[in-house]
């Protein structure tokens, strides 16, 4: 089956095509390949739209992009051009969407419909930069393709949905969380999963013989604690903003913070959360950059200050959260590093685990600087032989998982 994913968001639009293997097999993790991979980036201005249509062969194009929707049509246009090796149009079998939220409704993929759309616009307010997007993705790619073509929306809080209550609930009355729906509901879930199924995969370890630490870090960043293959904890709560030291996002703050600056600094409640979630973390830390790689370039070859700064509260906070977790887990059998930073920043892992002997990790140095070319899937182990708990990287593979869950789900819908 050709199933075509989406990932639609407010700067940047990703796009794939996937030969997946035949009914039932998606289920050993990590069958089928990618026939195409797409990207369109700086969407609102001149966007750049890069294509790989195998390993090998990559097409870039760029043109002035004023919205996502713009985005989509031009993937469209791209998908139906009979021309190009990229011209899959007529291949696509099912598509499957990245939705960012999908509230207590959805505890798993969907098969979309207009009442299920409906639903997921009634949680705009609860992920207001991703899930409005992912919506007019949804709704274009429909018109495009028709209502012959099956659709499904795969939730980034659907692999959270096995929270223990004890862990998902913030201490709030329980009345106004009953009427409210205000409890944690955790993200980045697609990317978790990934992480993994590809430790899994390259270790030969079962998922549901397993205790892992996952760590999504990237521009936004996230942990969670996986047991015998389920979510059990995570970082992020009842928004993306809880939890680490993001690129803008500040991460954990004292509630308390919100209404000091309300009261005696003259903010408004929008400004206050323009502040949270696009001027602190990594870039409010450093007055510099929310670019990780820019701020080690800052702190190792200029000796900037801000910049090591950033650098160190972002890592003392992964510590943090990586004590919890063992206690949470009684233990762990890995910790699974993933995303932008994770996968290419092999300082920022060392810091990570420096001083984890006391748990018995030990990072082989060598094998952590080489960990840095790691394929979307594949996985490269850093810790040495001895060490008790074993730390891997593995490449995020977040189009894969989307597949898979198309599958599934439409597979479920038949019966």
């Amino acid at each position: 089956m050709k199933i075509l994913v989406v990932n639609c968001g407010s700067s940047s639009l990703k796009f794939s095509i996937h030969d997946m293997a035949g009914s039932g097999q998606h289920d050993k993790g990590w069958d089928g390949h990618p026939l195409l991979n797409g990207t369109i980036a700086g969407i609102g201005g001149e966007a750049q739209c890069v294509l790989r249509a195998d390993q090998d062969l990559a097409y870039s194009f760029s043109r002035s992009i004023s919205d996502s929707r713009a985005a989509i049509q031009w993937m469209c246009d791209m998908l139906q051009d009979q021309q190009h090796p990229y011209g899959h149009w007529k291949d696509i079998e099912a598509v499957g969407h990245r939705v960012v939220h999908g509230g207590e409704a959805f505890a798993q993929a969907v098969r979309l419909n207009d009442d299920v759309l409906h639903q997921i616009e009634q949680l705009n307010d609860l992920a207001p930069l991703h899930n409005p997007f992912g919506v007019a993705g949804i709704r274009m790619v429909q018109q495009a393709l028709g209502q012959g073509i099956p659709m499904v929306a795969v939730f980034d809080t659907s692999f959270h949905a096995t929270l223990p209550e004890h862990a998902r609930n913030y201490a709030l009355p329980s009345e106004l969380v009953k009427k409210t729906g205000i409890r944690r509901y955790g993200f980045h879930g697609i990317a978790h999963a990934s992480l993994a199924r590809g430790y899994a995969r390259f270790s030969g370890q079962s998922l549901e013989q397993s205790r892992l630490v996952t760590l999504q870090l990237g521009h936004g960043c996230s942990m969670a604690a996986i047991a015998q293959g389920q979510s059990v904890e995570t970082s992020m709560g009842f928004t993306p903003l809880e939890g680490l030291v993001m690129g803008t996002r500040s991460g954990n703050v004292d509630p308390a913070v919100v209404w000091h600056l309300i009261k005696h600094h003259a903010m408004n409640l929008m400004e206050v959360e323009q502040l949270l979630n696009e001027q602190s973390g990594l870039l409010g830390i450093s007055g510099r950059s929310s670019d990780m790689h820019v701020l080690l370039e800052a702190a190792n070859k200029e000796q900037d200050k801000p910049a090591q700064l950033a650098i160190d509260m972002f890592c003392y906070r992964i510590q943090q959260y990586l004590g919890a977790y063992l206690a949470v887990l009684h233990g762990a059998d890995a910790i699974v590093f993933g995303g932008g930073i994770g996968e290419h920043a092999p300082e920022i892992r060392a810091q990570v685990c420096a001083g984890m002997e006391w748990c018995g990790m030990h990072i082989d140095p060598e094998r952590n600087e080489q960990a840095i070319h790691v394929r979307p899937g594949d996985a490269a182990k850093i810790s040495d032989d001895e060490s008790s708990i074993a730390a891997y990287v593995v490449g995020t593979d977040e189009k894969t998982v989307i597949a898979q869950e198309t599958i599934r789900c439409l597979e479920q819908s038949k019966g």
